[in-house]
Parts: C-alpha cells; sequence; structure tokens
C-alpha cells in the first residue's frame, strides 16, 4: 500500500534510525534511543508508518523473553518499499528545508565561515 506521510522531524529521525541498517530488526526502544526521541512519541510514528506499508512489525519469540526475565519485545523494520519512499521523503523534507533558509544565513561569515 502506497502512502503518502507527514514528514515531520521526529518522523525523518525514526525514518534515519531504521534506514541505518535497512535489513535488521529493532525494538521499539532501540529505535527510541537512535532516534533520541522518546516512546511517547516514536510508537506512533511506527504504527503510522506500519499502517503505510513502509514498516513491518513482529513479536519475538515469547520463550526468549521469558528466558531473559524481561518483557516481551516487538521488533520492526522497515520494507524495501518503504526504505526506498523513505529516502525520498527525507531528501525531499531536507531540500524543502534548505530552500526556507533566509538567504543571510548561507551568506560567508567571519573567516569565511557560514552564519
Amino acid at each position: 500500500m502506497k502512502r503518502s506521510l507527514r514528514m515531520t522531524m521526529p518522523t525523518q529521525a525514526v525514518l534515519r534510525a531504521l534506514l541505518q541498517d535497512p535489513g535488521r530488526d529493532r525494538y521499539g526502544l532501540e529505535v527510541c534511543e537512535l532516534a533520541e526521541l522518546p516512546s511517547g512519541t516514536v510508537y506512533p510514528i511506527l504504527a503510522r508508518l506500519e499502517h503505510a506499508g513502509w514498516v513491518e512489525s513482529r513479536w519475538e519469540d515469547p520463550e526468549t523473553h521469558v528466558a531473559e526475565g524481561r518483557p516481551r519485545r516487538r521488533y520492526y523494520r522497515i520494507t524495501a518499499d518503504g526504505a526506498e519512499q523513505a529516502r525520498d521523503a527525507v531528501a525531499r523534507a531536507y531540500r524543502s528545508r534548505r530552500q526556507q533558509v533566509p538567504g543571510w544565513l548561507n551568506r560567508p561569515g567571519p573567516a569565511g565561515g557560514r552564519l
């Protein structure tokens, strides 16, 4: 299912986290850590990405978490189509932000650096 998503900064951070290693399953709190966002922000984004078909999820084997004495984890992986769409969407959002930067910020500053 192809569906357009609003590319907020938190959504972009979650996508960048998943794109770091697109073939790898990551559990939710791991995505939170990589995106540097709280779980209350990340989990709704992951749900929207999954609903849009950009991400797939699965619950880990029940025996794993019992043996390790921790709650069961849900793992997320960006789909091949999702990775392609995510790369395009993040790049478009980046270009859009760059175009919105006032011209004076792009001028050389003291010692040749940017302001």
